[in-house]
């Protein structure tokens, strides 16, 4: 655990409970409010998390070259989660929009 200091773990383990954190926060949003449609949004986080723990999980073995695939996977699910969470937002405004349009 050598090839982060002390301070940049707290960094990185914060983010990542921050992030699932976040992810719950959203999930009970879409509850308390009754719109289901924001659920998308933390399923859409979930590919992000993984990004971030498949960092963390690197670093935890001091960047061994035999678990280099994970930097792969680490950047993998970085482009996929930007993809589902821009998937996630454009189906909220959708899903606001018809809503919005529809007669009351």
């Amino acid at each position: 655990m050598h090839a982060l200091s002390l301070p940049t773990w707290m960094i990185h383990i914060s983010s990542v409970l921050e992030w699932m954190a976040a992810m719950w926060f959203i999930w009970q949003f879409a509850t308390v409010t009754q719109r289901p449609v924001w659920r998308w949004l933390a399923i859409g986080m979930f590919p992000a998390l993984v990004s971030a723990m498949a960092a963390c999980t690197w670093h935890l073995f001091d960047n061994a070259s035999g678990l280099a695939w994970l930097v792969t996977l680490q950047a993998a699910m970085t482009v996929i989660g930007n993809c589902t969470l821009c998937l996630a937002a454009w189906w909220i405004w959708r899903q606001s929009s018809i809503s919005a349009a529809s007669p009351k």
